[in-house]
């Protein structure tokens, strides 16, 4: 990620002035990857620089003053639009808009776990910036990230809740779907279709461990180097990686759209077991391959739930 900024002094003096309004209240400590951080027990001007940091600050009941736009889009994902409103959009995911971030007067920014020490420097004169300590591409590394964005808003207790929710939600359809798939009908792909063909998701990320928390085998094809998200790019010969029982097919824009529209009537697809039992199920990339946090957990196991009640009675 890197900065869309100004010059460095003029970014200092709008910190200078943001930081003028900054309300004196208690404050608490929050452990992050560069550090102790304290930050007031009764925040009210947040800013989230990543896309869990928002959904986990609005489960949470708060409502961000801005966030970045989702991958392959202009605003937030589609999941979590109608809970932002008219909310400001300063930067992407690869690039933030420091003059933007500042003309918000933030009072805790709450940043992504991939946030370099040099971003931080800057960011943190601005205002109190939370980076979690990631553990990585790691099952469950998400709700540890949750818990760090919680410890920030002064939400511990409310997340443990919301987590407990999530968990129980995910066990009662588990039991739901392994009473119709024997177990081996269960093995799964996420895919994400692009222009220049899917890439394999690894099993150890966001949307493929809320499939595995529901009963599904998750099968990655061993294509997905350690430490990384996902794949190179697979060509339409090598589509037999991904042959499993179901295929969740995400795509980000009108471009993966037509690239797999196109790919729909090539023979290598067709062939496909998945395809030919009627088990690839086309799913939002915004919401499958880029989100995460307990609002997009519900989302995607809504959209298991539908497709399991579509495909087995």
């Amino acid at each position: 990620m890197t900065f869309n900024r100004p010059s460095f002094k003029k970014i200092l003096l709008c910190a200078g002035l943001a930081a003028s309004f900054t309300t004196f209240a208690a404050e608490h400590t929050v452990s992050t990857k560069y550090g102790n951080v304290k930050v007031n027990d009764e925040v009210k001007r947040v800013v989230t620089l990543s896309e869990d940091a928002l959904d986990s600050a609005i489960a949470l009941g708060f409502k961000p003053l801005a966030a970045v736009a989702t991958r392959g889009g202009d605003s937030v994902a589609e999941y979590i639009q109608d809970r932002v409103g008219n909310i400001s959009i300063v930067g992407t995911s690869r690039q933030n808009n420091l003059e933007a971030i500042v003309a918000q007067r933030p009072d805790l920014i709450l940043a992504s776990a991939t946030l370099s020490q040099d971003q931080y420097n800057i960011l943190s004169k601005i205002a109190p910036t939370v980076v979690p300590k990631s553990p990585g591409i790691v099952t469950g590394s998400w709700e540890t990230i949750a818990h760090v964005y919680a410890d920030a808003l002064n939400k511990t207790d409310e997340m443990d809740v919301i987590l407990a929710d999530i968990e129980k939600r995910a066990s009662a359809l588990k039991n739901k779907i392994t009473t119709k798939l024997p177990q081996n009908e269960r093995s799964a792909t996420l895919a994400r279709w692009m222009p220049q063909g899917p890439v394999v998701m690894s099993s150890q990320i966001f949307a493929p461990d809320i499939l595995a928390s529901v009963g599904f085998e998750i099968n990655d094809a061993g294509v997905v180097k350690e430490g990384r998200p996902h794949s190179s790019p697979l060509s339409l010969e090598n589509l037999s990686k991904v042959d499993n029982d179901w295929l969740f097919l995400a795509t980000l824009n009108n471009e993966g759209n037509a690239a797999l529209e196109a790919a729909k009537t090539s023979p290598s697809f067709s062939r496909l077991n998945v395809v030919k039992e009627n088990h690839v199920m086309t799913v939002n990339g915004q919401l499958w391959t880029s989100a995460a946090g307990p609002l997009a957990a519900h989302a995607i196991l809504d959209t298991i739930e539908t497709v399991i009640d579509k495909k087995m009675n």
